[in-house]
């Protein structure tokens, strides 16, 4: 049977003329921001690092696509909001993918794509985090004072047989759980686990992992671990306690704490009875749980709303004020969570869709690659502006989704971006950002 498919169309009339539109305007893409990408890729020298760290197996008589080009691909596309391996049937066409890439000809199908994902690794998964740690290292001109890791561990839904998929009473569902560490916005982990777990396993070991090279490079560095009560765990304060690391680490109400709480607790239930306003009054307390090697200094924040008393509770080992330690060092760890956010929403680090279970880390890996670029973007390229906070997905909205007019020969290519884009002057900015570092 023939498939007739439409070609052009007509729309009404808009000041007496005629509206048509068709498929015909040659070599135009929507990713005219995607040379921006590219800058803020050779800036870290990301994908060639990674492409002579990682592994192929490859028949290198046999290569078509090399393997810088399939980390560019992929982590491109990802930056540029293409989730599926789907997408990269009609990208491979893209002339500004393409040139981003630095190929002249048709890129990875989905199904080359495909079949490079499933052959992941452990390795290769260790060969990235190495390569975050020494960048992040690296881009440090002069050795800092002090170093904030935030942990924090997050639910990846699944909706297949992927390999160590387990239901979590929690959240409900069958997912991953994978941890993520962080060094203010700068990501330093992304490690794929199963659900049928602890929330703090392997914590302890990486931590300990990062802080020794940390040390290493650094000395004299002051190190402090943040994470919500999920890990507070004996053998992570242990090996803090012993290796001159500090933490704030929340810990869950129980009744011994409540007990050793109750009179801040009722000093805020009185204030707000005189007040009727939200009342915090904070202290501390000392504490051991059954399972701790010894008692350990616990803040407590006793607060009292129009819904009944809320009690909080962080286990440390900083000197320094309670309410200090709580407001400006505890709930500063939030801001973790919209980096998470960014990870799911904005770069489908949840695209974890594969059967094998190091072809799902890979595709975690992936996405928080592009996470780096776009990180860099915005630490670099975006710093002073009005998008310096901005969020992944406002930088592709307003930076990288460009309209453009592609132009090729033998000699060059010309991107002749849209007139109408709102924000050149913010576009040339990043540019000589990027030229003059």
């Amino acid at each position: 049977m023939t498939v007739c498919t439409q070609s052009s169309f007509e729309f009404p009339v808009a000041n007496r003329r005629r509206v048509q539109a068709s498929f015909t305007g040659g070599e135009v893409s929507s990713d005219g921001g995607l040379l921006l990408v590219r800058q803020a890729d050779r800036h870290l020298k990301l994908t060639a690092t990674l492409a002579k760290r990682l592994s192929d197996p490859r028949d290198p008589a046999k290569i078509t696509h090399p393997l810088v080009t399939l980390l560019r691909q992929r982590i491109y596309g990802l930056c540029q909001g293409y989730e599926d391996l789907n997408d990269h049937d009609r990208l491979r066409t893209d002339v500004a993918l393409q040139t981003a890439v630095e190929q002249d000809e048709d890129l990875a199908s989905a199904s080359t794509l495909c079949r490079w994902e499933n052959e992941a690794s452990r390795q290769a998964a260790w060969t990235v985090h190495a390569w975050w740690v020494e960048q992040f290292i690296a881009s440090h001109a002069t050795p800092p004072t002090e170093l904030v890791l935030d942990l924090d561990a997050t639910d990846d839904p699944l909706h297949g047989q992927q390999e160590g998929a387990f239901f979590h009473g929690y959240y409900g569902q069958y997912c991953f759980l994978p941890l993520y560490v962080f060094c203010g916005e700068r990501l330093l982990v992304a490690y794929l686990r199963p659900s049928n777990i602890d929330v703090a396993r392997h914590a302890w070991a990486i931590v300990s992992l990062l802080v020794k090279r940390l040390r290493q490079a650094w000395p004299a560095v002051k190190i402090i671990v943040r994470g919500d009560s999920g890990f507070c765990r004996w053998r992570l304060l242990r090996w803090c306690d012993r290796h001159d690391v500090h933490y704030l680490i929340g810990l869950a109400k129980n009744d011994r704490l409540l007990a050793l709480a109750e009179p801040l607790i009722a000093q805020a239930a009185a204030q707000y009875e005189q007040s009727q306003q939200k009342q915090r009054v904070f202290g501390e307390v000392e504490y051991a749980a059954h399972t701790w090697d010894r008692v350990r200094r616990v803040i407590v924040k006793a607060e009292h709303t129009d819904k009944g008393r809320n009690p909080r509770f962080v286990v440390t080992n900083l000197g320094g004020a309670a309410q200090a330690l709580y407001d400006e060092g505890y709930c500063a760890r939030g801001e973790m969570e919209n980096r998470i956010k960014e990870q799911q929403l904005g770069l489908f680090a949840d695209r974890t869709s594969c059967h094998d279970w190091w072809a799902n880390q890979w595709r975690l890996l992936l996405s928080s690659l592009a996470y780096t670029l776009m990180e860099t973007l915005r630490r670099i390229g975006l710093a002073g502006t009005e998008l310096a906070r901005a969020q992944c997905g406002t930088i592709r909205l307003k930076l990288l989704k460009i309209g453009t007019v592609l132009v090729r020969n033998t000699r060059r290519v010309r991107f002749l971006l849209a007139a109408g884009y709102p924000y050149p002057e913010l576009f040339a900015t990043v540019v000589a950002r990027f030229a003059s570092g």
